[in-house]
């Protein structure tokens, strides 16, 4: 490393501390909605006038909507077991974290979310105590939580409560990666049914993009699948699990060079530099490469270029093309569900949240987005497949999205004119989201 890679990243690391722990410390703090200047105030907000709506949501529960901040309020709980590429780190360790996730639901969305680290590894007790805070949230936001664990832990939820439960290191990566795919399917040519895809990685966040990518057509005989102990055939006996063997294909190919030869799409989920140039040459004509790994991907966007012109590439980065970041998902996800105060988000919410996505990056962008990347504009292109998470009309077109599809499919518990809620998030866009802004 050279020494102004050294520097660059010494200023970082200090920034990072500097920004966490100047002022106040940490990055979130509560404020109150109602003013508490005066002693009818007090009155009010505590004893006795706090009685009232508390015999209000007792004699009809569904008032606490009303009443409280449940209905945009997100819980955000990990155990620290799979935290970003730091690993099993703890959950006091990963608090930074998940006070981050909490200030983007906020910044990006105006959803207040808390923060609760869970100190156990047992999924069954993060499944109870998850269960006992159901009272005071509207969804639950689970993070970084390793796998398997993390698939059983999300389907009791799922199955024991009536608010949503959203595992954002699987589905977020998902509906983002599948609004790119979707797009570049269209600038390529070729039918998403008809794809052949090797996936390099098994773990939660590759589980989920598979399974959701068939939720868009994409079909599971035509996909392989890679881990550490290379491709995941039928017959294996080797650390598989139930959620790899259901990726378990009849195949002669064993290493993840073997996989790559002749396939339209690669989807990394695993380590930086797993993929080499000679592999990227093997794929099929116009191959579509999502090298998310972090912070370094399976292979650097100048090497998969510099190997074939003609490949659709997206990283997790902010310094190449088509970065998919989740913040493009989460907080308008959580709010669309929130504002039809939904009982789930089911897989009808998350295909509308992708394909909302991929059309909004038809539309380009304009310079007051392309600004922050050093440009005057975008054009929908190779280079173009996902918005700009900068991009305020995201708030808009997901939110609609996904709460139009939620009560569609029964998954919200009222109506609301989807027209006027189209008009009042893009009164909040014109605004700039000055209320929302931190």
């Amino acid at each position: 490393m050279s020494n102004s890679a050294d520097d660059k990243e010494k200023e970082m690391k200090q920034a990072a501390l500097d920004y966490h722990s100047v002022g106040r410390k940490g990055k979130i703090e509560v404020v109150p909605t109602k003013p508490c200047l005066t002693q009818w105030d007090l009155s009010l907000a505590y004893t006795p006038g706090v009685a009232e709506p508390c015999m209000e949501i007792y004699r009809d529960p569904h008032l606490a909507y009303e009443y409280t901040n449940k209905g945009n309020l997100v819980g955000v709980i990990s155990n620290g077991t799979a935290v970003l590429g730091l690993g099993k780190i703890g959950a006091l360790a990963g608090k930074p974290v998940m006070e981050g996730k909490s200030v983007l639901f906020k910044r990006f969305a105006g959803i207040d979310a808390f923060d609760i680290e869970l100190n156990t590894d047992d999924p069954d007790e993060i499944i109870k105590t998850v269960k006992y805070l159901e009272p005071t949230f509207g969804g639950i936001n689970l993070e970084d939580i390793k796998a398997p664990e993390c698939f059983y832990i999300e389907d009791e939820l799922r199955k024991q409560m009536d608010i949503p439960v959203f595992h954002d290191d699987q589905h977020g990566t998902a509906i983002i990666s599948g609004a790119g795919l979707l797009n570049a399917c269209e600038l390529v040519k070729k039918e998403i049914s008809e794809l052949r895809m090797t996936f390099n990685g098994a773990g939660a966040a590759a589980i989920a993009c598979a399974e959701f990518f068939i939720h868009l057509g994409a079909r599971r005989e035509n996909m392989i699948m890679c881990d550490s102990r290379g491709v995941i055939y039928k017959g294996r006996e080797a650390n598989m699990n139930p959620q790899k063997e259901k990726f378990a294909v009849d195949t002669s190919a064993r290493t993840l060079e073997d996989a790559m030869k002749g396939a339209d799409v690669f989807v990394g989920l695993s380590t930086g530099g797993a993929v080499n140039k000679a592999m990227v040459k093997s794929m099929a004509d116009k191959p579509i490469i999502f090298a998310m790994a972090n912070p370094d991907p399976e292979i650097s966007f100048p090497d998969a270029k510099a190997a074939r012109k003609d490949v659709i590439m997206a990283t997790g980065r902010s310094d190449y093309p088509n970065q998919v970041n989740n913040v493009l998902g989460f907080p308008f996800i959580f709010r669309g569900a929130l504002d039809v105060r939904a009982k789930a988000i089911n897989e009808e919410m998350k295909v509308a949240a992708a394909y909302s996505l991929a059309k909004l990056a038809k539309m380009g962008a304009d310079e007051g987005v392309a600004k922050a990347y050093g440009k005057k504009h975008f054009d929908f292109g190779p280079e173009y497949i996902v918005p700009s998470p900068f991009d305020p009309r995201v708030l808009v077109w997901e939110s609609v999205a996904v709460a139009e599809a939620a009560m569609h499919t029964g998954a919200s518990r009222i109506k609301i004119d989807i027209e006027e809620y189209r008009e009042q998030l893009n009164r909040k866009v014109e605004e700039k989201l000055k209320r929302w802004s931190v």
